[in-house]
């Protein structure tokens, strides 16, 4: 049986399973809170879904690309500096997220900052920054289209558009009913999968990690390096240390992550849910070392006559590597991987459009059936968005999707992260503050960015990484300053 054969055939199942969880889960969904958060669940089902949401296209098809561009650097910032950092702020903030946001029944990130913050004002300007989400969704469409394309040969334009069609169409039916157990059943595939990726290359540790290193260096000898002055993302220890350290504990202040603590069904629950989901991410960002036995196939990153661009990198690795019963099985790990967050960022998303920006405008607060069908729609004009937007970066890349994937998302976390920190440690902090940290980080990441203000940030290919750490600490700085100031004004 052929590769495109045996593709279709486990598509078809995953597919005729999948809808089967969804008509289940739609049973169950009666307004948009259901969607948002459904019935409350177990930690181990919630943890793993966390996991897979958390672990998207990019940890297991875009950001093994950068290993095997550019190395030991690409792996440290983004498999090493970045999770240390993830985990600490996913233990840090989850308990007090989760416990503020059953007392205001918030149901998504937006609405827990005007909730906490009393100001509606606010949770509008949250919402419309989540739409910045929209370009991880790109990036997820993009990592799986790659994939299937390469599996079945069939155009790249094609299977984009069946990929939308098919994930939003279901998502927009199941909610949160549904979405954890796609999640969880998502995540055990991913780590079959991720071991399988993990094992692939074990023959070239035959002769010992020397060995191994020696091939590296053959190819290039800056891979070997922690700082590799000719990438340009992770030429220093400021790039590869620094700055993903502050991205990564900002990362949780995203809405497919941080309201996953308030599907749980208890306060108890939340150790266990974060023990779970810790330890399988661990395995899952190890997948990123892949990139360099992906190098070592490709050593001038071509196939035949065909130059691989970034992001085709890890699907080419996959169909030359295994047979076609193992590489059916690492490909739908791998279209897990993408589906699982892309099914957490539809559903909060939406979410966010409907119950943060179109209720408060149209004041429908109280009509949750409207909620419900206007849901609907908003998610179908996302689905034909990200297609148009998904081609473009598919025939026009700036390097990688990832580019532009980080730029937004790390923009948007920029500025929730000040609100989420200070609404959680500060018993006292006025909206004015957290209003001009979530202003400021906006205004500092995108200056930085686009108008190349620092060496980071000049070139054809700029660092979002700079941008957005640069943009928290001052976000830190002016929420704290407009605190001290505006408490001394209310002692006095």
């Amino acid at each position: 049986m052929s590769l495109s054969s045996a593709t279709i055939i486990l598509l078809s199942i995953y597919a005729i399973f999948t809808i089967f969880l969804v008509v289940k889960g739609a049973r169950n969904t009666k307004n948009i809170k259901d969607f948002a958060l459904g019935d409350g669940f177990s930690p181990v089902v919630v943890g793993l879904s966390l996991a897979a949401s958390i672990t998207s296209a990019a940890t297991f098809i875009i950001n093994p690309g950068f290993v095997a561009l550019y190395g030991l650097s690409a792996f440290l910032a983004m498999s090493v500096v970045i999770p240390i950092a993830l985990f600490l702020s996913l233990i840090v903030m989850s308990k007090s997220f989760r416990k503020y946001g059953n007392n205001t029944k918030a149901i998504t990130l937006a609405q827990w900052v005007g909730n906490r913050y009393d100001s509606s004002s606010f949770s509008l300007i949250m919402a419309f920054l989540s739409l910045l989400l929209l370009t991880f969704i790109v990036l997820i469409c993009v990592g799986i289209t790659k994939v299937l394309s390469n599996a079945l040969g069939t155009s790249e334009l094609v299977t984009l558009i069946a990929l939308v069609v098919f994930v939003f169409g279901y998502t927009m039916f199941g909610g949160a009913n549904s979405m954890v157990y796609t999640n969880t059943i998502q995540a055990v595939l991913m780590l079959v999968v991720a071991i399988i990726l993990l094992t692939s290359g074990y023959a070239h540790f035959t002769d010992g990690i020397a060995a191994f290193w020696n091939k590296i260096e053959s190819i290039d000898p800056n891979m070997s390096k922690v700082f590799n002055e000719n990438s340009p993302l992770f030429r220093d220890w400021f790039e590869v240390i620094f700055c993903n350290f502050i991205v990564g504990i900002a990362i949780v202040c995203q809405p497919h992550i941080i309201t996953k603590s308030l599907m749980l069904k208890s306060d108890k629950d939340v150790n266990k849910y974060l023990y779970i989901a810790i330890l399988t991410e661990l395995i899952f960002f190890l997948v990123i070392f892949v990139g360099f036995y992906a190098r070592i196939m490709f050593p001038d990153l071509t196939v035949g006559d065909k130059v691989l661009k970034m992001d085709g990198i890890m699907s080419a690795y996959v169909v030359h590597k295994f047979s076609v019963g193992v590489g059916v099985l690492v490909i739908m790990g791998l279209i897990s991987a993408g589906l699982s967050t892309l099914e957490g960022l539809i559903q909060s998303l939406s979410t966010t459009i409907t119950n943060d920006i179109v209720s408060p405008l149209a004041k429908w607060e109280n009509r949750p059936e409207r909620l419900i069908k206007t849901n609907k729609i908003v998610i179908i004009i996302l689905g034909i968005v990200s297609i148009l937007i998904s081609y473009n970066q598919i025939i026009n890349p700036n390097l990688s999707v990832g580019i532009l994937a980080q730029n937004g998302v790390y923009a948007f976390f920029s500025a929730a992260f000040v609100p989420v920190l200070f609404g959680i440690f500060v018993k006292e902090m006025p909206k004015q503050a957290a209003i001009a940290a979530s202003i400021t980080a906006i205004m500092v990441h995108f200056s930085i960015y686009y108008g190349e203000l620092t060496p980071y940030t000049t070139g054809a290919i700029r660092n979002p990484a700079v941008a957005a750490a640069i943009a928290i600490i001052s976000a830190l700085v002016v929420g704290t300053v407009l605190w001290q100031i505006l408490r001394k004004r209310v002692i006095n």
